[in-house]
């Protein structure tokens, strides 16, 4: 029969072959996440993302049981051309004692549009009993009658089996019947599920193998991550023969969340050889898993497999001095064939190598010099000792390269001196101020401003004073600010270390500064910040 539905989107020759399918759950599943809530704008965003990076099914949502996934629907149709994915509508088999075709939430699967429809069904007999409060018999029956009314208006089915390992623990005949009577009754994929995500990998190989093998269904995997294995009982589902796996962008999930897409489609890819997403786009990997980050507000993982920023990052001497000769050496892949990139880290722990490593990505030839790196590395200690990271302050350690690279500081202007106030009033208000005296190109700058705050007030009388002599100043803004307290010596006294971010408009950088207090702190932390940026803009430091 041909599917109306799923001629609103022909297939074309970007999409990759029906035999593995890759599903995205990001929009239905992930964003059951603590802390997510999407309106339908943001769902739209993310479709866009997904089908960008070419997965092969997007679940939208559950239309009929609310408003906004309906919304999705009918908008999804009219503003997204999908290249790649098929938008698939998430539902319930019949409620028990109805036809299918009685079933108001069965035909709002069909209004939705979708071309492919998910239906969760009961594979575990106590929840059959206590959860739906039906036979075992009616239940099989809803899973036949609703696939078969699908497949009958012209839609293609998928079958989640809720519940479907501990089901099988508890009652393997049952658990598998259900799975047979979904793919006697046309759907095409029937999907295990490991709800509460207490499976281990072997468990699950040994299961889908044993399913398989019984049913003769196409079956597919959906793994929680609740034992941390979501991944890994992923890939052993495949191992045993499945050929459709259930993920969430970045591993978005109720409670721990699910198996993470990037984690799997990488590792399919990469380590099974399997063409999964289109031509050209695992490059896209780390773009689009930070761009849908930022699109549900949640600060992305800078440990993540494959596309966090710190999955490439070396700290250690020894690991720099083997990636100097081959970067394969301690990298099990090259970051850029994910859209990442290897990263030097500088710390006390950092030996020649990370040096002279660091210094090319940021675009500063050591020449191989002994003596230069020797002089560096000294430095990088024992200013790592008294409090200070360049991990996370690339543009400060930039400054500290090229001031021993060139023999000199490079400065713009110099502080005769500064001091910020804050004057607390008797109605219980406040007021910051903060006024800088400095010399630069000649000339005596003095600024005083207010500002929210003593570091605010410090920033705008600073910028204050350089913008008429460097007006490229006026780009600047400070993005992010971060305080620690270091460990002190006798309750007070302890060591304060702040991370400034700036931004021109088209970068951002970081910078660091180490004091006694947090106002001189942040002082050091905004006098390179700035410095860096005239760098960025071309400016010759002062003779």
């Amino acid at each position: 029969m041909t599917d109306a539905a799923d001629s609103q989107h022909p297939a074309d020759v970007s999409r990759v072959s029906d035999a593995f399918h890759v599903f995205d759950t990001t929009l239905r599943d992930g964003a059951q996440r603590e802390g997510i809530n999407l309106s339908v704008t943001d769902k739209l965003t993310i479709a866009r993302h997904l089908d960008d990076f070419g997965v092969g099914f997007i679940e939208g949502g559950w239309p009929g049981a609310n408003p906004r996934d309906t919304e999705f629907f009918r908008r999804a149709r009219a503003e997204i051309d999908f290249r790649h994915a098929r938008l698939v509508a998430f539902g319930a088999t019949r409620k028990a004692g109805v036809t299918a075709a009685d079933d108001p939430q069965v035909q709002a699967l069909l209004d939705s549009r979708a071309p492919v429809v998910t239906l969760v069904a009961k594979a575990h007999d106590r929840h059959v009993e206590l959860a739906l409060r039906t036979t075992l018999e009616e239940n099989l029956a809803m899973v036949r009658d609703t696939v078969e009314h699908l497949r009958a208006a012209g839609r293609r089915v998928f079958v989640d089996c809720e519940h479907f390992f501990d089901g099988y623990l508890a009652n393997p005949e049952y658990a598998k019947q259900v799975v047979r009577t979904a793919h006697e009754a046309g759907a095409d994929v029937v999907v295990l599920c490991d709800t509460n995500g207490g499976m281990l990998p072997a468990q699950v190989q040994a299961v889908v193998r044993t399913v398989r093998a019984d049913t003769g269904a196409r079956l597919g995997i959906h793994a929680q991550d609740d034992s941390g294995c979501a991944v890994a009982n992923t890939l052993a589902a495949v191992d045993a023969g499945a050929t459709h796996v259930q993920c969430t962008a970045n591993g978005y999930g109720e409670r721990v969340g699910n198996a993470n897409l990037f984690s799997v489609v990488a590792a399919l890819q990469l380590k099974y050889g399997m063409q999964v997403l289109p031509e050209g786009a695992l490059r896209e990997m780390t773009r689009i898993s930070h761009a849908i980050a930022e699109v549900v507000n949640i600060t992305p993982s800078t440990h993540q497999p494959y596309v966090g920023v710190s999955a490439f990052a070396h700290k250690a001497g020894l690991h720099a001095s083997a990636i100097k000769v081959d970067p394969d050496l301690y990298q099990h892949i090259d970051p850029e064939l994910v859209g990442n990139r290897l990263r030097m880290l500088v710390s006390d722990m950092a030996g020649r190598a990370s040096i002279e490593l660091k210094g090319k990505e940021l675009g500063v030839d050591l020449g191989g010099d002994r003596e230069l790196i020797g002089r560096i590395v000294e430095r990088v200690k024992e200013r790592e000792l008294r409090g200070y990271s360049y991990e996370a302050a690339d543009a400060s350690f930039e400054l500290l390269l090229r001031e021993e690279a060139e023999g000199r500081p490079l400065s713009f202007f110099t502080t005769e001196s500064w001091r910020a106030i804050v004057e607390n009033r008797p109605d219980g208000s406040h007021a910051n101020e903060a006024t800088v005296k400095l010399w630069a190109k000649g000339e005596r700058l003095v600024s005083t401003a207010e500002g929210n705050g003593p570091v605010n007030a410090l920033d705008r009388a600073l910028r204050l004073a350089l913008e008429r002599i460097y007006p490229q100043l006026a780009r600047m803004e400070l993005v992010d600010y971060k305080v620690r307290i270091l460990a002190g010596t006798h309750g007070t006294e302890s060591t304060t270390r702040v991370l400034v971010s700036t931004g021109d408009g088209t970068g951002e950088w970081s910078t660091v500064g180490v004091a006694d207090n947090v106002i001189a702190a942040s002082w050091q932390a905004l006098v390179d910040a700035y410095t860096y940026g005239l760098v960025r803009a071309g400016i010759e430091p002062q003779g």
